[in-house]
């Protein structure tokens, strides 16, 4: 689970971020995490193209999961979970021990900018 940060950002590491909408092609356990969590394979277009990572969104069959366009940050530095190079950051909403992944109200194409 994220932890949030107090400190202030300026606009500027904002514009840092490649915040973009992807489509998750492929979900299944993450069996060697020590909190449940899926491993994600997610299209963001032809630009960033495929990317994984290991999320702790169990609140989501893997059915509700595959074909789901979400909102992710894709230039952040990989991190190692539990064995797995993990190269994005899925975004959601976190509610007590849920999250709830952002998306858009229509679905538009992979590697759309959000800002």
């Amino acid at each position: 689970m994220i932890k949030k940060n107090n400190d202030n950002a300026s606009i500027q590491d904002f514009i840092k971020l490649n915040i973009v909408l992807g489509t998750i092609l492929e979900a299944f356990q993450n069996e060697k995490a020590k909190k449940p969590a899926y491993i994600l394979k997610i299209d963001f277009g032809k630009k960033i193209g495929i990317k994984s990572t290991s999320a702790q969104i169990t609140n989501y069959s893997v059915d509700q999961l595959i074909g789901r366009q979400i909102v992710g940050i894709c230039n952040l530095p990989s991190k190692n979970i539990a064995g797995f190079v993990s190269e994005v950051l899925v975004l959601g909403a976190v509610l007590k021990e849920e999250v709830h992944l952002l998306r858009t109200d229509d679905k538009l194409e992979n590697g759309t900018l959000i800002g």
